[in-house]
């Protein structure tokens, strides 16, 4: 994060921050908090609601936990990677439907 605040202190022109930066690093923080906070919460209810301990007694408990995380990373940058291709292939907007025709 510090990093971020002087690329922006030096990005802008009189050295101040201007509004716009000021708004985004309220966005960065915000988010940064959101972020933060899940983790907190997913680590509590791992081991008070879930009551997923570090013992030998929950090793098949801990791999399911564990393969159901890495079923939904999978699911969630697979769903992330096929949107990318498809805006990245999809006509462009300025093209219309009979310079296309030509274009092939």
């Amino acid at each position: 994060m510090f990093n971020f605040f002087t690329h922006w202190q030096l990005m802008s022109p009189s050295g101040n921050i201007g509004v716009q930066e000021k708004s985004l690093i309220l966005v960065s923080l915000g988010l940064s908090a959101i972020v933060l906070l899940g983790v907190a919460q997913l680590l509590v209810q791992r081991s008070y609601f879930l009551h997923l301990g570090s013992g030998p007694e929950q090793r098949g408990n801990r791999a399911i936990f564990i393969g159901t995380g890495l079923l939904i990373v999978i699911v969630g940058a697979g769903s992330l990677w096929v949107m990318h291709n498809a805006s990245v292939n999809m006509m462009p907007m300025q093209m219309n439907a009979d310079s296309a025709r030509t274009h092939e």
